[in-house]
């Protein structure tokens, strides 16, 4: 037997109709650890499967916004990976009423990729009658028109975190002037600490440097807030992982989110190493 007849290759495929909640969906998988690829043309993926290492899952994204898309494309793609012995495939499909998809369109105002030139509503009839055979083929089917992102999240978690995985813990800052990060757990406002953007000299600087830290650090209300962020974070991680969670999100804000959120986020991030191994971090508005 060869090294790659013995991996075992785990894909979720990932489709359904547009606006059931596919691109959530493909999120949370990549969150949970997976592989996540959008939109690959039918042509690439027997290379795909094949090349695969099989050390990590893979979640593929298809639907009919794929250029070569039709019904009889997507089911044999299907077929092709369901038919190999070392891949372990579940096709998870995301459905939701026509009315709901209408209505998702008509918030986003987006035009429908089955009816670009035409109404959303020609799009969104005719991409359900193409989807039938595909819905029929799915293993896991969920519907989200009752569901707001936060409980679909939770329900793909439900049903696609392993047992007994770690809890990962992301860590954000962000600028209140660009909204707050989608999907975060945990929101913290620390613009009532002392800004160091009215310090000339620390003005160009960010939250990763030493002397905005200090600065931050020496509001004398610095030290209360973070002791009891971090308290309740150290409280939250066991209930989490107790409730089958595998993923808080926690983000800081404040004004430009340079300076202040920078350093709460990365002092905690710190500190939470030895309690929650897995701990990504990520500052918005220095990443662009």
């Amino acid at each position: 037997m060869t090294t790659r007849e013995q991996a075992h290759l785990k894909i979720v495929l990932v489709t359904g109709p547009s606006g059931a909640g596919r691109t959530t969906a493909i999120n949370v998988l990549e969150d949970l650890g997976y592989e996540a690829i959008d939109n690959l043309p039918f042509s690439l993926l027997p290379g795909l499967v094949e090349s695969a290492p099989g050390d990590r899952p893979v979640a593929l994204g298809l639907d009919s916004r794929n250029r070569d898309f039709s019904p009889s494309a997507l089911l044999d793609a299907i077929n092709l990976i369901a038919q190999r012995q070392d891949v372990e495939l579940s096709v998870l499909y995301l459905d939701a009423r026509a009315e709901v998809l209408l209505r998702r369109f008509s918030e986003t105002r987006r035009r429908h990729p089955m009816a670009p030139a035409e109404s959303p509503e020609v799009g969104v009839r005719r991409e359900l009658g193409l989807m039938v055979q595909i819905r029929d083929r799915a293993d896991i089917l969920l519907d989200t028109s009752e569901m707001n992102v936060h409980q679909a999240r939770a329900e793909i978690e439900n049903f696609f975190a392993p047992k007994g995985r770690a809890l990962a813990v992301s860590i954000q800052s962000f600028s209140y002037k660009r909204g707050v990060p989608y999907a975060s757990d945990l929101v913290f406002d620390c613009r009532f600490l002392n800004n160091p953007y009215w310090v000339p000299e620390l003005r160009a600087l960010n939250g990763r440097d030493q002397p905005v830290q200090d600065h931050v650090r020496g509001d004398p209300r610095y030290q209360g807030f973070f002791d009891r962020v971090l308290d309740m974070t150290r409280f939250l991680l066991p209930a989490y992982r107790d409730e089958g969670k595998s993923h808080l999100s926690i983000a800081f804000g404040c004004t430009g989110g340079q300076h202040r959120s920078v350093t709460l986020a990365e002092t905690l991030a710190k500190a939470l190493a030895e309690d929650a191994p897995q701990v990504s971090i990520r500052h918005r508005e220095l990443q662009g």
